[in-house]
C-alpha cells in the first residue's frame, strides 16, 4: 500500500516517528520564515509596503537570499542569463521530464508580501521537506523563482517566464526602456546578468508547473473554501496610448481652438469604462497610469501617456473588444483633430490548466477535507505562459478582502499552511510515484 502524503505517524528518512500533525507545523513553519525573510527585501517605512522592481538592488538581494536557502537545503543552484533562479533536487531516473514549482519574485511598486513570494517560499518548503522525508526523488525537482512577472519597471510583463518558454527575448525587448530611461538590456548587465557564458533560459525539459498563489480576489473568503483550483487564466491585452495635440498657454487659448491632449485622453478613459460596462462580465478594462507633458498648471497639455489593461476569458471576445475600441479612439482622436497611437505591450490567450492536475489537486483536497472549488483566475500568472510547453497547474488561497498589489494584501496562516500541503503532497505524487501516476507527464 502506497503511503500518501503527511499521515500521521509517518517518519522522514532515517528520522524517528514524527508524528503527521509536527511534520504538517515544520512544513509550514519553512514556509513562513523563508516568506518573512523575504519580505525584508525591498521593504519601505510601515505602511509603505513591498518595492522589489526587475534588476533593482533589492531585487538582486532577494535572489541572492533564495539561492543561498537553497543551498543550505542541499539543492543544486544557478541563475539563467536574464536571472531566472533554480534549485534543484536531481532525481533517480534522470531521462524523465523536471517537475518545477515557484513563481515570480518581483513586486509593483508598494506591494504586498504575499504575490510571488508565497508561491517560491512555499515550493522550496515543500521540496525540501520531500528531500527531508523522501530521499531522491524519481523525477528531477526544482524550485524556480521567475525574475520577473508584473511589468512594474518595464512596459511588459513575463520577462522571466516568457524567457522560459520562448515568449520572450533580448532581440525583441533588450532596447526598451523603463521610465529613467534604462534598457532592459544596461539594467540586466548592471544586475549581472546578460552574459553569454550564462545558461540560456530556454527550456525544453519541462514536464509539470506548479503555481501556489494568493487568490488578489475574494471568491474564497466570500464562499468559505480554503483553496481554489484555477481551470483557465484569463487572456490580458495591454496598451500604451499616446494622445498628441499642442501645448499651449492656458491664458489665451480659446477653447474652440485648442487641441487639448488631455481632454482628449479624458474622452478615451470614459468611453473605455462604458464600453466595458456595456460588454458585461467577465471582461475588465482599465487604464491605471496617466502621464501629462508638460503637466503645468497654466499650459495646454500637449501630449498625453496613459495605459490600457483589458481582460477576458474568451480569446474571441477578447479581441472583438479591443478593435471596437480601437475604432473608438480613433474617431475621437479625429473629432479633436489629435494624433493616436496606440502601441501592444502585452497580447496574451486565455490558457487553460491541465485538467489531470486539477483533478489531482481536488482529489488531494477531498481526502483531507479542504474544502476547494473551481475558478478562473482574472489576474495574469507564470503558469498561462508555462501551459503552452507542460501541464502546468495553479491554487490559490483566500485573499483578505480581495486586497492584492497594496501593502494591506494578507491571507491567514491557516490558508497559506493549507496551500504548502497541497502543494508538497501534489509535488510527490509526480516526484515520487510510479509510472503509472504519471499521467499528466509529455
Amino acid at each position: 500500500m502506497k503511503k500518501e502524503f503527511i499521515q500521521p505517524g509517518d517518519s522522514p528518512a532515517g528520522g524517528g516517528g514524527v508524528s503527521g500533525e509536527n511534520e504538517q507545523d515544520i512544513l509550514a513553519g519553512y514556509m513562513f520564515d523563508i516568506l518573512d525573510s523575504l519580505s525584508q527585501y525591498g521593504a519601505g517605512a510601515p505602511g509603505e509596503g513591498i518595492t522589489r522592481l526587475l534588476y533593482s538592488p533589492a531585487w538582486l538581494e532577494a535572489q541572492l537570499f533564495l539561492a543561498e536557502r537553497m543551498r543550505a537545503a542541499g539543492l543544486e543552484v544557478r541563475f539563467d542569463r536574464v536571472g531566472n533562479l533554480y534549485g534543484r533536487l536531481q532525481g533517480s531516473e534522470p531521462g524523465r521530464p523536471v517537475v518545477a514549482a515557484g513563481s515570480h519574485v518581483d513586486t509593483v511598486k508598494q506591494g504586498g508580501k504575499y504575490d510571488g513570494a508565497l508561491g517560491i517560499a512555499a515550493s522550496l518548503a515543500a521540496v525540501s521537506y520531500l528531500k527531508e522525508c523522501y530521499g531522491v526523488p524519481k523525477r528531477t525537482l526544482e524550485v524556480v523563482s521567475f525574475c520577473e512577472e508584473e511589468g512594474s519597471r518595464f512596459p511588459f510583463a513575463y520577462w522571466g517566464s516568457g524567457s522560459v518558454t520562448g515568449e520572450r527575448d533580448l532581440q525583441r525587448y533588450g532596447s526598451i526602456r523603463d521610465g529613467a530611461g534604462v534598457t532592459l538590456q544596461e539594467a540586466m548587465e548592471q544586475a549581472g546578468f546578460g552574459r553569454a557564458e550564462q545558461a540560456d533560459p530556454l527550456r525544453r525539459d519541462l514536464g509539470a508547473y506548479l503555481e501556489l498563489h494568493i487568490e488578489q480576489g475574494i471568491m474564497l473568503e466570500r464562499e468559505g473554501a480554503d483553496i481554489g483550483i484555477v481551470e483557465t487564466i484569463v487572456g490580458q491585452r495591454r496598451y500604451t496610448a499616446q494622445v498628441t495635440g499642442e501645448t499651449n498657454h492656458a491664458g489665451t487659448t480659446p477653447m474652440r481652438m485648442r487641441s487639448d491632449a488631455l481632454a482628449g485622453a479624458a474622452e478615451m478613459v470614459v468611453a473605455l469604462e462604458r464600453m466595458a460596462l456595456e460588454e458585461g462580465p467577465p471582461l475588465v478594462a482599465t487604464v491605471g497610469r496617466l502621464e501629462v507633458s508638460p503637466n503645468t498648471s497654466n499650459v495646454i497639455p500637449g501630449r498625453v501617456s496613459f495605459s490600457l489593461d483589458i481582460r477576458h476569458e474568451s480569446g474571441e471576445k477578447l479581441q472583438g473588444f479591443c478593435g471596437r475600441m480601437s475604432e473608438a479612439f480613433a474617431g475621437l482622436a479625429a473629432a479633436r483633430g489629435l494624433k493616436l497611437e496606440l502601441q501592444l505591450q502585452l497580447a496574451t490567450a486565455p490558457a487553460p490548466m491541465d485538467a489531470g492536475l486539477g483533478g489531482r489537486l481536488e482529489r488531494l483536497c477531498s481526502s483531507r477535507g479542504i474544502s476547494c472549488r473551481r475558478m478562473v483566475s482574472g489576474a495574469g500568472h507564470d503558469a498561462q505562459l508555462l501551459a503552452a510547453v507542460c501541464p502546468a497547474a495553479m491554487l490559490f488561497v483566500p485573499s483578505r478582502g480581495g486586497i492584492s498589489h497594496a501593502p494591506e494584501e494578507y491571507t491567514a496562516p491557516e490558508h497559506l499552511a493549507r496551500g504548502t500541503e497541497l502543494l508538497a503532497a501534489l509535488l510527490r505524487e509526480l516526484a515520487y510515484g510510479d509510472n503509472d501516476e504519471q499521467k499528466g507527464e509529455r
